[in-house]
């Protein structure tokens, strides 16, 4: 597939909630936030979905009659963020990154239209976010928005091309493993908002 210009559900066992375990250490992260996007609906928790992308097909083969294989497709528009959804009447909208780099996220795995879109949901009210794995240390941190616009800003100045570590780690807020919600995120998103005066109230 080409951008434009060329360009799994798991069972629950009961444990304790706050409970921390590592057994599914190795899995992506978009499988572990798809798990926990599922535990977040069946508890009425939250309602947050990945966003589906739009695909224009062109070029079909038919090798038999019951099959058929798409030779060609197209992105018909650029995409904005993986997940968005409600959580306590509030829009949530993020962006999930994974790297192997142990020391920095490169910032050419985000792109400007995404970089758009959240600077508009961050307008309009809502909360934006990224979620960062560190997969050599399995570290997940949430980064937010908020965060990460000066740095996207500061690379076209001279400024470097990713975000440290340390930055991350310092700026963001790290995400315990848990058993059911496996990227606890809306447990830190609480704590986030109720630190800096917002209106999510801790559940």
């Amino acid at each position: 597939m080409q951008y434009p210009n060329g360009k799994k559900s798991s069972a629950y066992t009961k444990l304790k909630s706050n409970q921390t375990v590592y057994s599914n250490r190795g899995m992506s992260l978009e499988d572990d936030i798809n798990d926990t996007n599922q535990y977040y609906l069946a508890h009425n928790i939250a309602i947050i979905h990945k966003k589906p992308t739009p695909v224009q097909i062109v070029n079909v083969d038919y090798p038999k009659r019951s099959a058929a294989v798409i030779k060609e497709a197209y992105f018909k528009q650029a995409s904005t963020t993986d997940y968005n959804g409600i959580y306590k009447g509030k829009h949530i909208d993020f962006e999930a990154k994974e790297t192997k780099n142990k020391h920095s996220l490169p910032l050419h795995n985000i792109h400007q239209h995404q970089i758009d879109h959240m600077k508009q949901v961050v307008d309009h009210g809502g909360i934006c976010f990224l979620l960062i794995r560190f997969s050599l240390s399995q570290e997940t941190f949430l980064f937010p928005a908020e965060e990460l616009f000066p740095y996207w800003d500061q690379q076209f100045n001279g400024g470097r091309k990713s975000i440290r570590y340390e930055t991350v780690k310092k700026l963001g807020y790290i995400i315990p493993i848990r058993f059911q919600a496996k990227v606890d995120y809306l447990a830190v998103i609480d704590k986030y908002y109720m630190e800096n005066g917002g209106t999510t109230n801790g559940r």
